[in-house]
């Protein structure tokens, strides 16, 4: 049975024990020039169904263009969990709380010497997210089917040899690492009960930018 099986109200319990009953692979201590950083993976009720939240990030600045979860660098004071949750406040206006968290994915070294700490929120009831527009270009809830659907993943043939991720979940997106790497593991761990770990899988060049 896979989490889409299951009713809103009941995900929460089942989601817990998946997250709960694994071992998390996390990073180690920061080194130099490590950064440590949150993402969500926001999940709520959307025309009676579950959806998660992606953004646009803006066409500016770090990861301009791309897909992405709501997230951001850790501030001093903080832990990772509270990153997570104060960067979906501010960048899509939904104030969740750490008994909205159900648990954490593994740790994914990203490029450029960041490590980026997949944090799963599931809220009660519908939401109504606000951009903020100095950082997101577009909200974009996905109903969670498209993480599980036929054709995703699916692999791109590189030239100098091997694959690359690609998350394809809508006509017009389709998500590469880390944040296709993090839901792609959100797919099998969390929705299907499967373990499977992505820290290994190759960024395009593009998301270094």
């Amino acid at each position: 049975m896979t989490g889409m099986a299951v009713p809103q109200h009941g995900l929460r319990g089942l989601w817990r024990s998946r997250l709960e009953h694994r071992t998390r692979h996390a990073a180690g201590q920061d080194g130099p020039g490590l950064r440590r950083a949150a993402v969500a993976i926001t999940v709520y009720a959307k025309a009676d169904a579950p959806h998660f939240l992606m953004i646009k990030r803006v066409a500016r600045g770090s990861n301009a263009g791309q897909w992405a979860l709501p997230g951001g660098r850790m501030d001093p004071g903080e832990d990772l969990v509270d990153t997570a949750l104060r960067e979906l406040h501010e960048e899509t206006g939904i104030a969740a709380s750490r008994d909205d968290v159900v648990g954490v994915l593994d740790d994914f070294p990203a490029s450029r010497g960041i490590v980026i700490t997949p944090v799963v929120v599931l809220l009660d009831g519908p939401q109504r997210p606000r951009r903020h527009p100095a950082e997101v270009a577009s909200l974009h809830p996905l109903p969670l089917g498209v993480l599980t659907a036929p054709g995703v993943p699916r692999w791109q043939p590189q030239p100098a040899g091997g694959s690359l991720l690609q998350m394809p979940l809508r006509r017009d997106m389709v998500v590469h690492a880390p944040t296709g790497a993090i839901l792609w593991q959100f797919a099998e761990v969390v929705l299907r009960g499967r373990e499977l770990r992505v820290a290994e899988l190759a960024e395009p060049a593009f998301t270094a930018s």
